[in-house]
């Protein structure tokens, strides 16, 4: 049997000729041209032979390489490959909930138009409460306390898309073998914001009237900028993230267009929203009171976003009503008798005032951007511009002069 290397011998060779140095048992130590020498384990698994990089000679002595090739090969024996397992532990370590939502986002950014919807909702409502806990700690009361406060801030719809994140987020831990049994399988939506109902909300024309009064009445907490989204919002009937995220570069003013691009747009396809001579004052007043921004409705307040907050407009209304998720004393209600709506309310609202002026159905699902269904949706090509336009003129004429934009 051949004699292994000595430690005077290891301490000569790595400064003397390049190359490669047995010490027996298939450990070697590897002499480069350039860098620092190193140990290397050489084996064979499953009839293949292998050569794996342990560690360089200033991270372990003889007597220590002999002991790690021995534990290597000790897994060989078992049948497991160490390259294999040496992989296995260079994977990222998910210890936290943080960590895995971070890993589980990963996989939304792909397959959601709207990743940053979940992580939000993470963000605000399930981090503060379990962010920092172990994953394998988690325990089912940990997710009623996030659906509960959730619930507890008036926010049911939240509730439940905060229960079935919880569920999703830990159906990942299963998969990678972090736990065994998820936290969140038991509870319902009855046990967070309880069964969402399609709205079916609606203002009348009388109501908008008295809507926009008593808004115009508190223009110190309801701003101008709330006041002119809601203007446009009930006459374009687009969606809300749709216009408080525009950008001045999608406008021609001039021609009376706005390009909302496919990337922006609910349905993924481009499409171009004609512009009502009123909504042409509205938007120049924006323009100038955005004092140069690149956003119609620039951000007010500091924020990773640099346009109007996605809930800002629903909680302008909200506390209108004397509603304001997370304050225990809750503002007064100047609202009246008025039934509480929301923004998507006015979008609702759009279309039935459509109807009401005789436009074609067809037409008026093509102002809402919606997709056209069946046969019809298929072979029905032609974008109907000029018949939006004046579609959306005649909701113009009716609603601005309840609104009184234009003398606030």
């Amino acid at each position: 049997m051949a004699k292994g290397l000595t430690a005077q011998e290891v301490k000569a060779r790595i400064n003397g000729v390049p190359g490669k140095y047995h010490d027996g048992k298939g450990l070697y130590l590897i002499v480069p041209k350039s860098g620092l020498a190193y140990w290397m384990l050489r084996y064979t698994i499953n009839g293949k032979r292998r050569e794996m990089t342990l560690k360089k000679i200033t991270d372990l002595t003889l007597a220590e390489a002999r002991t790690h090739a021995e534990l290597k090969k000790r897994d060989v024996r078992e049948g497991n490959d160490p390259i294999a397992l040496r992989n296995r532990e260079q994977q990222k370590e998910i210890c936290t909930v943080n960590d895995l939502f971070e890993d589980w986002h990963q996989e939304l950014v792909k397959r959601l138009k709207h990743p940053e919807i979940p992580k939000r909702i993470y963000t605000r409502d399930m981090s503060p409460l379990v962010g920092e806990l172990p994953v394998e700690a988690v325990n089912p009361r940990d997710i009623r306390a996030i659906i509960q406060r959730v619930a507890n801030s008036n926010r049911p719809c939240v509730a439940n898309d905060a229960l079935m994140y919880c569920k999703q987020l830990f159906n990942h831990a299963i998969k990678l073998d972090l736990v065994t049994f998820n936290p969140a399988s038991a509870f319902t939506v009855s046990d967070a914001g309880g069964v969402e109902k399609s709205r079916d909300r609606v203002l009348s024309i009388e109501e908008l009237k008295t809507v926009f009064g008593l808004f115009r009445q508190n223009r110190d907490q309801f701003t101008r900028d709330n006041y002119l989204a809601c203007a446009l919002l009930l006459v374009l009937g687009v969606r809300k993230g749709e216009l408080t995220a525009a950008m001045w570069s999608e406008f021609d003013l001039a021609n009376k267009r706005w390009s909302l691009p496919a990337e922006r747009s609910k349905t993924g396809t481009a499409i171009i929203i004609p512009l009502p001579d009123q909504v042409i004052n509205w938007l120049e007043e924006l323009k100038y009171r955005g004092a140069g921004s690149d956003y119609v409705f620039p951000n007010r307040r500091t924020s990773k976003y640099p346009y109007m907050g996605s809930d800002t407009l629903n909680r302008a209304i909200s506390k209108m009503f004397g509603r304001e998720p997370g304050r225990k004393k809750q503002p007064p209600n100047k609202m009246g008798e008025i039934e509480h709506f929301t923004v998507h309310d006015l979008r609702r609202t759009c279309r039935s005032l459509l109807a009401s002026l005789g436009v074609p159905g067809h037409v008026a699902e093509r102002c809402m951007n919606h997709k056209l269904k069946g046969v019809e949706g298929i072979y029905d090509r032609y974008d109907y511009l000029n018949e939006r336009r004046e579609a959306l003129e005649k909701v113009a004429d009716l609603i601005s002069p309840l609104t009184d934009v234009n003398d606030r």
